[in-house]
């Protein structure tokens, strides 16, 4: 697992989120589920999603839900290496759990994770707040991801 020094020379464009061992990933929007989905012989049919309400910078999450939230910023992983995320402490300990999955080497785009208010009660939480970790290893013998959420890095 990559440390601090490391980090800021892989990814100066987290300088300001770089922790001793990761590096802090930052909320942006988040959507609620507005229809249904599917993944039958490798065919995606993922569900629409609506924008949720941002009320003076502050996100209401409401119990026992599921959302889909982005993160601030694009995310360049570089060839050789691989995120995992993980989430928040203080998230768990409020019953907030953040759904994660892999990043490949190559992988370049809006990273989206899933959030869930597992709670009984309201939850709130300010855009920006930081929601998950990103740890970095290196990985040998690494191919490039192409998969379907690729971003274009020329139309940045």
């Amino acid at each position: 697992m990559l440390g601090e020094k490391e980090l800021r020379k892989l990814f100066p464009e987290y300088e300001d989120s770089i922790q001793p061992s990761g590096i802090d990933l930052k909320m942006d929007k988040l959507y609620k589920q507005t229809s249904s989905g599917s993944l039958i012989d490798n065919k995606k049919n993922l569900p629409q999603l609506e924008e949720v309400e941002c009320v003076d910078g502050i996100y209401t999450l409401e119990a026992k839900t599921a959302y889909s939230v982005t993160i601030e910023g694009k995310t360049n992983i570089p060839v050789g290496y691989t995120m995992l995320y993980l989430p928040r402490s203080t998230l768990l300990r409020s019953f907030i759990s953040v759904h994660t999955a892999v990043g490949d080497p190559g992988f370049y785009g809006t990273l989206q994770f899933m959030i869930v208010n597992n709670g009984d009660f309201l939850y709130k939480i300010k855009k920006g707040e930081r929601i998950a970790q990103a740890v970095v290893f290196r990985v040998s013998g690494s191919g490039e991801y192409d998969g379907s959420y690729q971003e274009d890095r020329d139309l940045e």
